[in-house]
C-alpha cells in the first residue's frame, strides 16, 4: 500500500485496521511454526505463534494488558470477549464502524495514537502483549515506526501479528489471488489461543464457515465464466486515480466467495494505483460503492450517493455497463477490506445482490 491510499481503503484499515477454512473446513490452531498456535492439553499454554517470516513467539500465559495497533485487531479481541484486557489502541475505530453490540466497549479503549502509536508510548504503555496489524508494511513506516523485537522484549511486551493483513504485501505472503478467508479465520483462532478464548474463537470461525458454505452451495451451479465481474470503487481514496483491490487483499477472497470476479484479481499485490482507463477496459458488471462508515445512517447514505453521482457524471465512467444499468452495491469499506468476523456477512450481502434468485439476504 502506498501513502496515497491512506485516505482510502488503507485508511479504512487504519480505522479498523487473505487461503482452506472458508467453506472448506478450517484447520485448527496448531504449533507448526507457520502461524498457527500450539496449545498444551492442560491449560492451553504455552502458545506458539509465528510472524510473517516464520519466527516464533511463545506466549506462556494469557495476557492481562493488551495494546492493539488498530481497530481491526481491537474488534477481533472484542468479538472474542477479551476486550476488557485491551488498555490502548492506535488508529481507533471511527464512529459507527464497530458493530453496535461492541461500540460502547470499543469506545472506552484509550487511544494511544490517532495513527501509528509512537514507539516510546507503546514501549511505556505497560502492555504485556501488542497485537500488530501492520508488521513491516511500507505504508506504516516499516521498522522505523515500530520497536525492534529486542525493544519489545526489554519492555516485557510480546509481539503478535495478524498474518492476514501484516503479511499480505510481503514476499512471504501466499501467492495471489486469495480466494478464501482461511488466514482471517486462523488469525481469529490465533488470538483465541493467545488470550485463552479458543472456544469462543472456534464459535466465531464456525459461524463464518457455515454462512460462506451456504453461499457457495447456492451459487455452485454458476459456471466460472458466467460469474459477474466486480469492481470495488474506493471513493474515499479520491477520484483522480482509482485504487485497485488486488489479489492478495482480503476483499478479493470476499468477492470470490460471493460468486463474483474481482476485475483486478490478477494484480499481485494487496492494493495498487490503477487508472480510469484500466477500469473502463474491465467494464465491470457490478460496482461496489465502498465508503468508510461516517457514523450515522444519514451521513452514510450521503456518502454512497456522492460516490454513485461521481460515477454517473464522470465522462470516463458514464458508459460503463454497471453505471448504465445502475448495478451498484452500497457496502462499506471496513467490512470488505478489513480482516474480521464480518467478512462472512459481506460475502452473503454481495451474493444476495448479484444472485437475488439464489441467495437470501440476512444470515
Amino acid at each position: 500500500m502506498r501513502p496515497r491510499v491512506f485516505c482510502g481503503i488503507a485508511a479504512a484499515i487504519a480505522l479498523f485496521a487473505t487461503a482452506c477454512g472458508s467453506g472448506g473446513g478450517g484447520s485448527s490452531a496448531g504449533g507448526d511454526g507457520t502461524g498457527g498456535a500450539g496449545q498444551s492439553a492442560a491449560s492451553g499454554f504455552p502458545v506458539r505463534v509465528a510472524d510473517c517470516q516464520g519466527k516464533e513467539t511463545t506466549v506462556q500465559q494469557a495476557p492481562k494488558r493488551i495494546v492493539t495497533s488498530n481497530a481491526a485487531a481491537l474488534e477481533m479481541l472484542l468479538q472474542l470477549g477479551a476486550g476488557d484486557r485491551v488498555i490502548g489502541t492506535g488508529f481507533p475505530p471511527g464512529k459507527g464502524s464497530l458493530p453496535a453490540a461492541l461500540a460502547e466497549q470499543g469506545a472506552r479503549v484509550p487511544v494511544l495514537g490517532a495513527k501509528v502509536i509512537a514507539k516510546e508510548k507503546l514501549l511505556g504503555s505497560g502492555a504485556d502483549l501488542y497485537v500488530d496489524t501492520f508488521g513491516s508494511m511500507p505504508m506504516m513506516g516499516g521498522a522505523g515506526a515500530v520497536p525492534s523485537e529486542q525493544e519489545f522484549a526489554a519492555a516485557g511486551i510480546q509481539h503478535v501479528m495478524l498474518l492476514s493483513t501484516a503479511c499480505a504485501g510481503t514476499p512471504k505472503a501466499a501467492p495471489a489471488p486469495r480466494t478464501d478467508l482461511s488466514q482471517v479465520e486462523e488469525d481469529i483462532r490465533r488470538l483465541g489461543a493467545v488470550t485463552g478464548t479458543a472456544a469462543r474463537a472456534e464459535e466465531l470461525v464456525t459461524g463464518m464457515e457455515r454462512q460462506i458454505a451456504e453461499v457457495r452451495t447456492a451459487t455452485a451451479a454458476v459456471p466460472a465464466d458466467q460469474r459477474p465481474s466486480y469492481f470495488l470503487f474506493d471513493f474515499d481514496a479520491g477520484t483522480k486515480q482509482p485504487i485497485s483491490v488486488c489479489g492478495r487483499q482480503v476483499a478479493n477472497a470476499v468477492i470470490t466467495l460471493a460468486g463474483a470476479r474481482n476485475v483486478f484479481a490478477d494484480c499481485d499485490a494487496d492494493f495498487k494505483p490503477a487508472s480510469w482507463e484500466d477500469v473502463v477496459a474491465k467494464n465491470p458488471d457490478w460496482i461496489q460503492l465502498a465508503v468508510r462508515n461516517r457514523g450515522t445512517e444519514e451521513e452514510n447514505r450521503k456518502a454512497f450517493e456522492d460516490a454513485e453521482a461521481f460515477l454517473r457524471g464522470f465522462p470516463a465512467t458514464q458508459g460503463l455497463k454497471a453505471v448504465q444499468e445502475g448495478r451498484f452495491l452500497r457496502i462499506g469499506s471496513e467490512v470488505t477490506t478489513i480482516a474480521g468476523v464480518r467478512n462472512a456477512d459481506t460475502v452473503r450481502q454481495i451474493a444476495a445482490t448479484v444472485y437475488p434468485a439464489l441467495v437470501e439476504k440476512g444470515r
